[in-house]
């Protein structure tokens, strides 16, 4: 029995060792394949919540790869603008984009369905869909006509109603106005007479201030007053109807994907999977802050 105990033992401690020498070696077998990624976000980094996650899961994946995969950060339009993201990322003019699947639209109504659905599930119950329900992978399936990846890795709490420059009372004082809208959403309102628009988020205040559209709906309170829709819009409503809860995603040209080792597509998988927990708790944690503030000494 003691000879055996001796030659378990020694069998265990010399697969450590194995373990210990191949360790390194893969680690830097990985380092050595460094892949940069060059991520450009549809939201400014000095934005709220979204903002904030973006930053840190470029940062979070670069500093748990190790440097394998360096995520480089850029602002809104400085690799190419806003509305060309998509198109960019499908043809691998860029490596990545943080934005939404609702801002394709254009391309497929269908991409609405998996960032926000109007009077639609809670969040858990939209997580549980996307995850365990086969959402996500079927919008995996819709992203791939396309020569793209996508990787969820951003999750909102509910929106507010929106920003208007005159009250609104009834249904009807909606008819004719211009709005800033997202997904679903857009086409609810346009059945109610509102003539929608989607702009980028660095667009929304100046088209507010000149009057190119009389009202919108972006996000959260948080969101919204660091955006400064309450110095033109005096009209506040919520909550809102539209999006009970909103998904975001870190899309990925395909054949770039494809360059990533599997311990580096799992290091981005587990990160944006943080980053969906980042992104609830930080929207829902960050309201009643908002909500209590004075927008007119914020």
């Amino acid at each position: 029995m003691k000879e055996f105990r001796s030659l378990v033992v020694s069998a265990v401690l010399a697969g450590a060792a194995t373990l210990a020498f191949q360790a390194p070696e893969a680690a830097a077998q990985e380092r050595a394949r460094s892949i940069r990624v060059q991520m450009q976000s549809a939201y400014p980094s000095t934005l709220k919540v979204i903002g904030d996650n973006a930053v840190y899961t470029a940062q979070t994946i670069t500093r748990i790869s190790g440097g394998s995969v360096d995520v480089r950060f850029f602002e809104p339009g400085a690799l190419v603008p806003g509305g060309q993201i998509f198109d960019a990322v499908s043809s691998g003019a860029l490596d990545s984009a943080w934005a939404s699947p609702a801002f394709w639209t254009g391309k497929d109504i269908a991409f609405s369905v998996f960032s926000s659905v109007p009077f639609g599930p809670d969040a858990g119950e939209y997580l549980a869909w996307m995850k365990h329900g086969g959402g996500e992978k079927m919008m995996q399936e819709l992203y791939a006509r396309h020569n793209i990846h996508s990787m969820l890795c951003n999750f909102t709490s509910p929106e507010a109603g929106g920003w208007f420059r005159e009250e609104i009372n009834t249904v009807e004082d909606l008819k004719g106005i211009k709005m800033r809208f997202l997904g679903l959403g857009s086409n609810v309102m346009q059945k109610l007479g509102v003539a929608t628009q989607l702009l980028q988020a660095g667009e929304i205040f100046q088209a507010l201030q000149l009057g190119t559209i009389d009202a919108t709906e972006f996000s959260t309170p948080a969101m919204d007053l660091s955006l400064g829709f309450h110095q033109v819009a005096k009209f506040y409503y919520f909550p809102g109807w539209h999006q009970q809860a909103s998904f975001g995603d870190m899309i990925w040209n395909k054949a770039k994907w494809d360059t990533l080792s599997d311990v580096q597509k799992l290091q981005v998988t587990t990160v944006c999977d943080t980053a969906i927990l980042n992104g609830l708790a930080s929207s829902e944690a960050s309201q009643v802050a908002a909500l209590r503030a004075d927008p007119e000494r914020v």
